[in-house]
């Protein structure tokens, strides 16, 4: 990797300070300005601290071990905390938290569904392509949909269908073209900045057969794929699948898609926000994202509460037990308030 992209990966990473440190140094905690931890490998203490913003002392994600003197940015932090040995390995991972497209050559770039002339992977390629994909009723988005057991669309207008979108395993491979469900990204205003795509089998009837059928592009990190007008209540997990599954019996909850663990814990709260429900995937990241999140919430006076799937995750149990079952675990673990407002209303 140029040492330009290295830079740029770092300032980048430094920009969402925080997010990184709860994502790979969760067993610290944030004090002022600096995050506190025992060391680099993520060890419970104090001697390691991480600069969150930008000061007259040093740029924001540069950290010191006062224990031993060490030092180093948020790439050092990847590569520790996760054991890495490769740098290319620790670029893809700080990649993939930022959701920034792996940089292709210029001579072998393939634009994914989108106009010439715009960056790939940028806010307004994500608009391009979601501008470019139908309505997700009638489509084979909705018909994968249904196979995993998700009917009810109503409220989904962030969901579209591309049924040629471009798809490309790495740079020196061919572009292949497949069906996919295209999702928008939009901040707290509404305004889209990225999109998240899903491609599928040609009938339908699955995800497609490819190395990565779900990409996201774009600027994610806070936001999200969004499903009815936000206030005062709102539900946000993972995955898109994981969510509309709840939605099926709360259809009048507004809910979001984080995209996965590490977004899900840095995802900004509307001014508005009084009551959070964190749906949850039963592994260790989801974990992590729902500890997070709760103590974040809590930290700004936001009443946050878990909700727990039996299986793997939500579309799991829809699957296995159907919408009576899934109401019924649900039902014991929403506010009374919202189970008069939202489940029997």
């Amino acid at each position: 990797m140029a040492p330009r992209q290295a830079s740029e990966l770092a300032h980048r990473l430094g920009r969402e300070a925080e997010a990184v440190c709860r994502e790979y140094l969760s067993s610290g905690k944030r004090a002022g300005n600096y995050w506190l931890v025992g060391d680099v490998r993520n060890t419970p203490g104090r001697s390691l601290y991480v600069r969150l913003k930008d000061s007259a002392k040093g740029p924001a994600g540069k950290w010191t071990d006062s224990a031993t003197a060490e030092h180093g940015d948020l790439l050092d932090v990847i590569r520790e905390a996760l054991g890495l040995v490769d740098f290319k390995d620790v670029a893809e991972e700080a990649r993939r938290f930022l959701s920034i497209p792996h940089p292709e050559p210029e001579k072998t770039r393939t634009p994914t569904c989108q106009v010439p002339g715009v960056a790939p992977g940028s806010p307004e390629a994500s608009r391009r392509l979601f501008a470019m994909s139908k309505p997700i009723s009638g489509t084979l988005a909705a018909l994968y949909l249904g196979g995993r057991a998700i009917t009810s669309l109503g409220g989904a207008a962030a969901l579209r269908c591309h049924p040629r979108c471009y798809y490309r395993p790495d740079e020196h491979s061919p572009t292949e073209i497949w069906p996919a469900m295209v999702a928008s990204v939009t901040d707290l205003d509404g305004r889209q900045t990225g999109a998240h795509r899903t491609w599928l089998a040609r009938d339908g009837s699955g995800k497609a057969s490819v190395d990565t059928p779900r990409r996201a592009m774009g600027d994610l990190l806070g936001h999200g794929v969004r499903f009815g007008a936000g206030g005062d209540v709102l539900a946000a997990g993972e995955g898109i699948e994981t969510v509309l599954s709840p939605r099926q019996v709360l259809p009048d909850m507004p809910m979001l898609a984080a995209l996965s663990a590490a977004h899900l814990a840095a995802i900004l709260f509307p001014a508005t926000l009084r009551r959070l429900y964190v749906v949850r995937d039963r592994d260790r990241a989801g974990d992590r994202a729902r500890d997070s999140l709760i103590a974040r919430a809590a930290s700004l006076g936001i009443e946050a509460r878990s909700l727990t799937p039996l299986n793997g995750d939500f579309n799991d149990d829809l699957r296995r037990g159907g919408t009576d079952a899934l109401r019924a675990a649900l039902k014991d673990q929403l506010h009374p308030e919202d189970v008069s407002r939202y489940l029997e209303g």
